[in-house]
C-alpha cells in the first residue's frame, strides 16, 4: 500500500494530515475518479474544468493536463485501459478525452439536459450516461449517435455499476436495477428504503445488492435477491446531535470490500457492512466533502472539501469559499473487515 505523510504535498491545515492536491480547482469539485491503471486522478468542477494529476509514490502531485466544458462539469469516468477520460455536465455534452496520447477531446451530443452520471462498461465496450432529461444513453464511442436510449421514470441523480449489476437512482426516490446482460429491460424497480432524496449509490462488488445514501444522513444496505431481503438494513451517519447532513458519496474499497461514506458535515468514515460496524471515523473538515474515491489498489482515498452546490447559489459566498482536494494514505487496519463483537 502507498504510504506518504503531509510533508509530501502542499502545506495545509487538514485535520487528518491528508495531503493537498495542488493547484486546487477554482470552484467546487463535483466528481473524482482514479485511473484503473495508474495513480492518475481526474477532478471535474463547477468552474467548467476537467483536470488530471499524477500522484507520485511520495505523495507529490504533478498536474498533467486539463480541458474545458462550456458550463459546470458534473461527472467523469475512465475507460478500462486507462487511456481515455469521459466527462459530462451542464452543457449537455460528453467529452471523450484521449489523455495519455495528448489528443483533442471528441464530443458526444444527444442529451437534452445536463449529464449527471457516466460509467464505462468494459464487458460491452460501451459508455453509459445518465441525465436530467430522464434517459440513459449507451454509446459505442466510435459512433456519434447512441446505440440505445433507455427511458427513466425521472431525472438521473446517481448511478453505480458492478457488472452485470447496474443501479440508477432518480428523483422521486426511484431506484432502478438493470441486468446488463439484457440492458434494454429493467430488472427491478424499487422505492428507495430511505425517506428522502437519493444522493449517491454504490453497487456491491459481489453484484448482490447496493448501498444508497440520501440527504437525511442515512445509508441503506439493500439486496437485490428477494430471498435476501431479511439482510437489508439502514443506519444513521453524518449527524451531529440534532443536525443532519447529506451523505454525498459512497465508495467500496477495491480489495477488502468495506466502504467509505463522505458527507456534508465535512467528515468521512470507513464501514464494514457485513459486521455492521464502523471501522474508522476521521476528523471533520470545515466544509462539506462533496465527492470521494479510492485508487485502483485502495491505498489512497481522495476527497474534495468545498462548497456543496446542492444547497443553492444563494448560500454561496465566493469570497470565503475554498476548494481543496486531499489524499489520505489508507492503512490496512482502517479498511480490513473485523468480526462483530457481541455486546452483552
Amino acid at each position: 500500500m502507498a504510504s506518504f505523510t503531509a510533508g509530501g504535498g502542499g502545506a495545509n491545515n487538514n485535520p487528518n494530515k491528508s495531503l493537498e492536491v495542488n493547484p486546487a480547482p477554482g470552484d467546487s469539485v463535483s466528481s473524482l475518479s482514479f485511473s484503473p491503471k495508474a495513480n492518475h486522478l481526474v477532478a471535474t468542477s463547477w468552474d467548467n474544468q476537467v483536470r488530471c494529476w499524477e500522484i507520485q509514490p511520495g505523495g507529490q502531485c504533478q498536474a498533467k493536463a486539463s480541458i474545458s466544458h462550456d458550463q459546470p462539469v458534473l461527472c467523469s469516468a475512465w475507460k478500462d485501459d486507462g487511456t481515455t477520460v469521459f466527462s459530462g455536465g451542464c452543457d449537455k455534452q460528453i467529452k471523450m478525452w484521449p489523455l495519455l496520447s495528448g489528443g483533442q477531446p471528441m464530443v458526444l451530443s444527444g442529451h437534452e439536459a445536463p449529464v449527471k452520471e457516466l460509467a464505462w462498461i468494459p464487458q460491452m465496450n460501451l459508455l453509459v450516461s445518465g441525465s436530467w432529461d430522464k434517459t440513459l444513453r449507451y454509446w459505442d464511442v466510435r459512433q456519434p449517435q447512441p446505440a440505445h436510449v433507455q427511458q427513466l421514470p425521472e431525472r438521473c441523480y446517481a448511478l453505480s455499476l458492478s457488472y452485470p449489476l447496474m443501479v440508477v437512482g432518480t428523483a422521486d426516490r426511484n431506484v432502478i436495477v438493470f441486468n446488463m446482460q439484457n440492458p434494454q429491460a429493467e430488472f427491478k424497480r424499487i422505492v428507495s428504503p430511505l425517506k428522502l432524496q437519493t444522493r449517491c449509490l454504490a453497487a456491491f462488488p459481489d453484484q448482490q445488492g447496493f448501498l444508497v445514501g440520501s440527504i437525511e444522513g442515512r445509508v441503506g444496505v439493500h439486496h437485490v435477491d428477494d430471498g435476501q431481503q431479511g439482510k437489508n438494513f439502514t443506519f444513521k451517519c453524518h449527524r451531529d446531535g440534532n443536525d443532519i447532513y447529506a451523505v454525498n458519496a459512497l465508495n467500496f474499497h477495491p480489495v477488502h470490500h468495506t466502504f467509505a461514506t463522505s458527507g456534508s458535515d465535512g467528515g468521512f468514515n470507513f464501514w464494514d457492512k457485513d459486521s455492521k460496524q464502523r471501522l474508522k471515523a476521521f476528523n471533520k473538515c470545515p466544509s462539506p466533502i462533496t465527492c470521494s474515491t479510492f485508487n485502483q489498489d485502495g491505498s489512497i482515498f481522495a476527497y474534495a472539501v468545498c462548497y456543496d452546490w446542492s444547497k443553492g447559489a444563494e448560500k454561496h459566498n465566493p469570497s470565503t469559499a475554498k476548494t481543496n482536494i486531499f489524499l489520505h494514505s489508507v492503512q490496512e487496519s482502517e479498511v480490513k473487515g473485523k468480526p462483530r463483537v457481541n455486546k452483552k
